[in-house]
């Protein structure tokens, strides 16, 4: 289906929403009959899964499919409404699908073996399902924000891919993911859906077998778990996919803060080159460089490069940088510095609070641009 599901509905009609969500559900269980008990057992109907998923879904989908649905309402806005829809229509799946977790399903699934897709149980079947439904909406979920917050993703690169992959499950950063669940859930459901996040995380297997199996795994988490008046597999769907949502929202939101930050110092900078030695000094203030700051010098240098042609290899081949150098290069610009000290600030701030180390850099720096007025 080349159009997202959350477009299709969306407007609290319970009906409507059931339909899209059959529609849906029909059309991956083609997709599950296509797939062999290896396939399921290896994992390796995550990589059929991911191009199924996106292949031509991202063809159609860009920054102006959004436009003409959402035009003129802020990105915030809209990332927020497809996150909640997302949610609902896995809940709704859940609740179609809670038929097939039963105790008897971990034994099949153990004993899966073969080639042929006519040995895959029925029961697993449909465990696989819903399984497939939630890892599809999820991964062009996370997809969907990217697009949304202009974060560029090329999904024929496997770094790119690798990211998506992260951002959508919530792999990596599963510690972060679980401090949020203890709010952002009912107290009742909290244990449940804490006992999910702790599965093993993915930290370095990279290959899309590994990941199916870490999903299908993870997901057996609903089999034969009571949990008192509430139906688990609408409430861990529903749940996983919100706190999905607002994990990739957290991450793609924050790229496109240090991606705008580093566009704005670019154009408001009067001495490009000298910006970056300066930005430099200031990450490498503590001797530690954390991932947002090494996102704003990745699109620092490549702004600077786009909008004032500006390649600077001496910078690029440092290993470590001489504060005196620096002070050396604003000696010799003539003139108001001033842009230069407004860098340091924002680049400081990037991450947080300045540190100290970062806050003495910055003195020493006002005190040597102040005297070149």
């Amino acid at each position: 289906m080349g159009k997202a599901p959350i477009d299709a509905a969306g407007t609290g009609d319970d009906d409507a929403d059931r339909e899209v969500v059959e529609q849906e559900q029909a059309e991956i269980r083609e997709f599950i009959k296509g797939l062999s008990a290896d396939d399921i057992k290896s994992g390796s109907w995550f990589t059929k899964l991911s191009a199924h998923a996106l292949n031509s879904y991202t063809d159609k989908v860009d920054w102006q499919y959004f436009q003409e649905r959402y035009a003129g309402v802020p990105a915030d806005a809209i990332v927020d409404q497809r996150i909640k829809m997302a949610a609902r229509y896995a809940a709704l799946e859940g609740g179609l699908s809670a038929g097939a977790y039963t105790a008897a399903v971990v034994a099949t699934l153990g004993s899966l073996g073969g080639a042929s897709p006519a040995t895959v149980p029925a029961a697993v079947a449909t465990l696989m399902v819903d399984v497939a439904f939630i890892t599809r909406l999820q991964l062009r979920l996370a997809y969907d924000i990217a697009v949304l917050y202009r974060v560029p993703l090329d999904l024929s690169d496997p770094d790119d891919m690798w990211k998506l992959i992260r951002v959508a499950f919530t792999i990596k950063s599963g510690e972060v993911v679980r401090e949020g669940v203890v709010k952002a859930v009912p107290a009742m459901v909290r244990p449940v859906i804490k006992r999910f996040y702790s599965r093993a995380a993915l930290n370095a297997a990279r290959g899309f077998p590994f990941v199916g199996k870490f999903l299908l795994q993870r997901n057996v988490i609903k089999i034969g778990i009571p949990l008192v008046g509430v139906p688990l597999a609408v409430v861990l769907n529903r749940y996983t996919t919100l706190l999905a949502g607002r994990h990739a929202q957290a991450v793609f939101r924050n790229e496109a803060r240090v991606t705008e930050l580093a566009e704005n110092l670019s154009k408001q900078s009067r001495h490009p080159q000298l910006m970056l030695w300066v930005a430099w000094l200031v990450i490498r203030a503590n001797h530690k460089i954390t991932d947002d700051e090494a996102l704003l010098m990745r699109h620092l240098v490549r702004v600077v490069r786009e909008h004032h042609q500006v390649v600077d290899e001496q910078l690029a081949h440092l290993v470590g940088i001489d504060p005196a150098e620096v002070w050396r290069r604003i000696e010799a610009e003539p003139g108001d510095l001033s842009d230069i000290l407004d860098v340091a600030n924002r680049v400081a701030t990037v991450d947080g609070a300045a540190n100290a180390h970062e806050k003495a850099v910055i003195s020493e720096l006002g005190d040597r641009c102040r005297h070149r007025v």
